[in-house]
């Protein structure tokens, strides 16, 4: 067998398991993303399985994963934000904040914007509305067409008009 062979396995199956997901079957999801999990672990695998568990309800299998990506990559941003959101998702609140923070900091991260806007909506909730439309700014500067965030600063600015 080839040295790479299983991580082309593995990222064979992560494309499957993503497919079916953005298709809702979620457990077929479940299952694609597991085997990619065992032909080679990835943070990245992990994270969409802690996604998938997401959209079927369950945030603390989520978050579970979302640990496991962490030990495998700890640069990697994503789990940091997707944990401190299922935390919201749970009503934890306050929890969510280190977690949305070591996201800010993360050394590799796709959508960098994302922690960002969970922590506006996690001060939003805390009816901290100053460090909410901060933090939405924030979001709208590193990618200037994301809509939530724009949604999330207008929502705020009509409030004080």
């Amino acid at each position: 067998m080839a040295e790479d062979e299983p991580l082309n396995i593995a990222i064979e199956l992560f494309q499957d398991a993503y497919r079916h997901q953005m298709k809702g079957e979620l457990e077929e999801a479940v299952e694609l993303y597991r085997e990619s999990i065992n032909a080679y672990p990835t943070a990245e695998a992990y994270t969409f399985l802690g996604w998938t568990y997401s959209f079927m309800g369950d945030f603390d299998a989520a978050i579970t994963e979302c640990h496991h990506a962490i030990e495998v990559d700890p640069d990697f941003g994503n789990p940091y934000n997707d944990i401190g959101a299922y935390l919201i998702e749970k009503g934890q609140v306050d929890d969510a904040f280190p977690w949305l923070e070591m996201a800010t900091r993360a050394m590799r991260y796709d959508n960098p914007a994302y922690p960002h806007f969970n922590l506006g909506r996690a001060w939003e909730l805390k009816h901290d509305f100053a460090r909410a439309l901060t933090s939405y700014r924030t979001a709208m500067e590193i990618d200037p067409q994301y809509k939530l965030a724009l949604t999330g600063i207008r929502r705020l600015q009509a409030m004080f008009n």
